[in-house]
């Protein structure tokens, strides 16, 4: 038997907006049922007595807005997908932070919505609960999307693959992603994303270094201090986390290795 539709809850506090959106997913046959809530509030109340999948939200309205309204949802034991759909670009990189599905702008494209259903489908599948809720989550049997990332770049939202990422640095609150094109700032805690992309091959190697497996050339002792080369750059693993990337190196023995660690 097929999964069931999914149920959508629509937030906007302007009208023909919520009409527009809703008549767009109401078409898409993947979606069985469309709600509506004129704001965050409202939307929090309709949570409170209705199991959805994914929330298609606003950003900007009065009130509880669309990125508070996401925080609270994050808490939930089971919580629904988040899909931003806002005219402004501005919160593309705290809704990273928020692990939000996905980010479509106003004016908003039927081809644009059925994107956003189908990456909401990938993620509800890979979560393995076809039949439920939609709680966030992965399964091991299940191919991974790679995950797209919104970087400011010289005042425009760009976006990078995790991928492409070789390693990221803490820079207080924030983390810089290095590839092999550059280095970009998010507003995203090291913390965060090394609990994030734990099950896709990063790990931590001091206290502000994450490193992707998959793009370390070497790993080196020298005189007890051990060290990883990514591309060009050697990196410096701590003491602290140099047992810990011996038993992950140990579990993945494609790794090539100068030296025993």
């Amino acid at each position: 038997m097929a999964a069931p539709g999914l149920v959508v809850l629509v937030v906007d506090d302007e009208l023909p907006a919520l009409s527009e959106l809703g008549w767009l997913l109401d078409r898409d046959p993947r979606v069985g049922q469309v709600l509506t809530a004129s704001g965050g509030t409202d939307a929090l109340r309709l949570l409170d007595t209705r199991d959805v999948d994914v929330v298609f939200s606003d950003i900007s309205m009065p009130g509880l807005d669309g990125m508070a309204l996401a925080r609270v949802i994050s808490r939930f034991a089971v919580r629904p997908q988040v899909v931003f759909v806002t005219a402004h670009d501005r919160h593309a990189v705290d809704a990273f932070a928020l692990d939000v599905t996905d980010y479509v702008m106003k004016p908003v494209r039927e081809d644009r919505i059925a994107e956003a259903v189908r990456r909401v489908v990938d993620q509800r599948e890979r979560a393995g609960r076809p039949d439920d809720g939609g709680a966030l989550g992965s399964s091991a049997a299940a191919p991974v999307e790679d995950e797209t990332i919104p970087v400011e770049l010289g005042g425009v939202t760009r976006f990078i693959t995790r991928s492409r990422i070789r390693y990221a640095q803490a820079h207080g609150d924030y983390a810089r992603l290095h590839t092999d094109a550059g280095s970009h700032l998010v507003r995203v805690p090291l913390s965060v994303l090394a609990e994030r992309w734990a099950d896709h091959g990063f790990v931590r190697i001091h206290r502000s270094t994450l490193v992707a497996l998959q793009h370390v050339r070497e790993v080196r002792m020298d005189h007890g201090r051990c060290s990883v080369l990514v591309g060009d750059h050697e990196l410096q693993v701590s003491r602290r986390h140099t047992k810990e990337l011996r038993d992950t190196l140990l579990r993945r023995p494609l790794v090539e290795r100068r030296a025993g660690v």
